[in-house]
């Protein structure tokens, strides 16, 4: 990952944390999706997607999170629950726009 997106996750990790929640792992990767953080957020395992936009010229950072990348996060979840108790679960994204940060709780779903 390049400097930027270190960054981008750092600060992102930071804001949720300030937020109550409680980082578990970071680029948590296995064949064939990634999850940037996973966090806990009381008894709810968080899921979340950090996207990083410094030109608008492709659209939003939300944008960016098309339908295969939210597959590529879904694996990358079930593959990090093998063999664990089903928590509640949810994914969020925090997306970074220039100086903006969002929040989006339930930023998709999965089937």
């Amino acid at each position: 990952m390049n400097r930027r997106g270190d960054a981008a996750e750092a600060q992102a990790a930071d804001f949720l944390v300030r937020h109550g929640l409680r980082i578990l792992a970071r680029n948590y990767r296995c064949r064939g999706g990634e999850i940037d953080l996973v966090c806990r957020d009381g008894a709810t395992l968080v899921f979340v997607e950090v996207r990083l936009r410094t030109n608008r010229g492709f659209g939003g950072a939300a944008d960016s999170i098309t339908p295969a990348k939210q597959r590529r996060i879904a694996l990358a979840a079930r593959h990090y629950l093998a063999g664990k108790a089903m928590p509640a679960c949810r994914f969020d994204a925090v997306l970074l726009d220039g100086e903006n940060i969002d929040w989006i709780r339930n930023a998709f779903e999965t089937s």
